[in-house]
């Protein structure tokens, strides 16, 4: 899963920040599924691709599962795809972003 990562002061740190206290995904658009939410790309890549966003999406993704806070998603991310197509993004804006890979970072 591709996740934003914490900033303060100027230095990144090395671990994922929550949803809330990001800027990086209102900063990005999807070029594959230009009617997916920041929230729901989001949603999409910290899960690997077993949700396809925050709500259910005809148009977003294959899947259609959304995250209704079913917690049906393994915290290892063992029931996840082993692989995810993802999302082609496209940034908004010229901007320096720090992001890391949970998968498999236990």
């Amino acid at each position: 899963a591709v996740v934003s990562t914490q900033s303060t002061g100027g230095e990144i740190e090395n671990y994922p920040a929550p949803y809330e206290n990001t800027t990086f995904w209102s900063k990005v658009e999807s070029v594959t599924e230009p009617d997916a939410t920041a929230k729901d790309i989001a949603i999409g890549f910290w899960s690997s691709g077993y949700y396809c966003g925050e709500e259910k999406h005809d148009d977003v993704c294959a899947t259609g599962r959304e995250f209704d806070g079913d917690n049906s998603l393994n915290e290892l991310l063992n029931n996840a795809p082993a692989s995810y197509f993802g999302h082609v993004l496209k940034f908004k804006e010229s901007v320096t972003v720090a992001y890391m890979c949970s998968r498999n970072n236990n």
